[in-house]
């Protein structure tokens, strides 16, 4: 995909495989810092309850809407860990500032989940506003638009075959199904979480996910 990102992306191979990973990384660094963490005097604090995503799951819907949500919590917590200060961060003078390719994020699934097909209200995001306050809220709230299409879709909806967005047509094929098309917005923020994870380690912060307990 092209650095800076737009309507028209750059073929994207399926990370899907790398996604597992991050993802069996991260429900072990959670469950691990739970049963670590203790009180100086030995004593273990009271346990917090495990994100729903990490729960069982018996049907497509709940399998994707697990899916979706664990893929925002790890991008939204990367850049909630980014001090506001950085948001205006860039590597080199050609790239985006870190403010922006989290926005960017969110436009990409914005878009995408808008041609869906789905009767749910999408929410409004500023297309310019990159703070860390207004990037945060478009993760957000494109995050919770995503689990509400899915919801609204359910099994049938998302093995649908429809045209494909014009954004994905092109490497994609005329016909997508909506399942497809969702695990697709998935490995595009994968693929920003990792170009902002570089964004954060030249700034001295470690990945909350890459964290050791």
């Amino acid at each position: 995909m092209a650095e800076e990102g737009g309507v028209r992306m750059a073929p994207e191979s399926s990370r899907l495989g790398s996604m597992n990973d991050r993802n069996a990384l991260l429900v072990f660094l959670l469950f691990a810092s739970l049963l670590s963490a203790q009180t100086p005097a030995g004593k273990q604090p009271p346990r917090q309850a495990a994100p729903a995503f990490l729960g069982p799951c018996s049907n497509l819907v709940c399998e994707v809407e697990n899916d979706w949500s664990r893929n925002n919590y790890l991008i939204y917590g990367l850049a909630n860990a980014m001090p506001e200060d950085k948001f205006g961060y860039k590597p080199t003078p050609a790239q985006q500032t870190f403010g922006e390719r989290v926005l960017h994020a969110a436009q990409v699934n914005l878009l995408l989940l808008q041609a869906l097909g789905a009767k749910t209200p999408a929410p409004a995001i500023g297309v310019n506003a990159t703070s860390k306050a207004a990037s945060m809220d478009a993760l957000q709230r494109v995050g919770d638009y995503g689990v509400a299409v899915i919801k609204e879709l359910g099994e049938a909806g998302l093995q649908a075959r429809i045209d494909s967005p014009e954004a994905i047509a092109w490497f994609m094929g005329p016909q997508v199904s909506r399942q497809r098309a969702l695990y697709f917005l998935m490995s595009h923020s994968q693929d920003t979480y990792g170009q902002l994870v570089v964004y954060a380690r030249l700034n001295g912060i470690t990945p909350p996910a890459s964290r050791q307990p």
